[in-house]
């Protein structure tokens, strides 16, 4: 690894260790040449993924979409950090595990909708509008109805006297 400092290709690690969720490792190097200290990550080579669009157009895959959806869909609602941050990495993962050059949009979709049902209703929704493109109210209550049932029927669950 060449020094940032010197350029001379002489180092040696001092320390290394997990980063970014084990996606990465952190190595701190020491520069024998002019002893100046560097860190560098070392991670695993991305996969050339494409998403195959609704249009039939591809792109290549950008995580960081998938974290500013569901990051806008858990905007403001009383949910860790961390487990949006789970939701994230969970679904990028299943995306680059999925064992093929390319993915559709709406099977990325449907995983981020598995996800976040199971976080928080409201950010399900959320997400589902802008994923199913609501047209009117019908579909939002469409949307809303399998949530309000669920609720229901565990409301009257907690409410039996045992």
């Amino acid at each position: 690894m060449k020094c940032p400092y010197c350029q001379a290709d002489n180092d040696r690690v001092i320390d290394s260790r997990s980063g970014e969720e084990g996606f990465a490792i952190r190595r701190r190097r020491h520069c024998v040449s002019c002893d100046k200290r560097f860190t560098t990550y070392e991670r695993v080579a991305e996969l050339d993924i494409r998403v195959v669009k609704k249009d039939e157009t591809r792109e290549v895959f950008q995580p960081e979409k998938i974290r500013n959806g569901i990051e806008r869909a858990c905007w403001k609602r009383p949910i860790p950090t961390k487990e949006v941050a789970r939701v994230i990495a969970t679904v990028i993962e299943n995306v680059q595990q999925c064992g093929s050059t390319e993915i559709s949009s709406l099977e990325i979709g449907a995983m981020i909708m598995d996800q976040l049902i199971e976080l928080d209703d409201v950010a399900y929704i959320r997400f589902a509008s802008v994923y199913r493109q609501f047209k009117d109210i019908n579909d939002f209550v469409q949307e809303v109805q399998p949530i309000l049932n669920r609720n229901q029927i565990q409301l009257t669950r907690d409410t039996k006297p045992r």
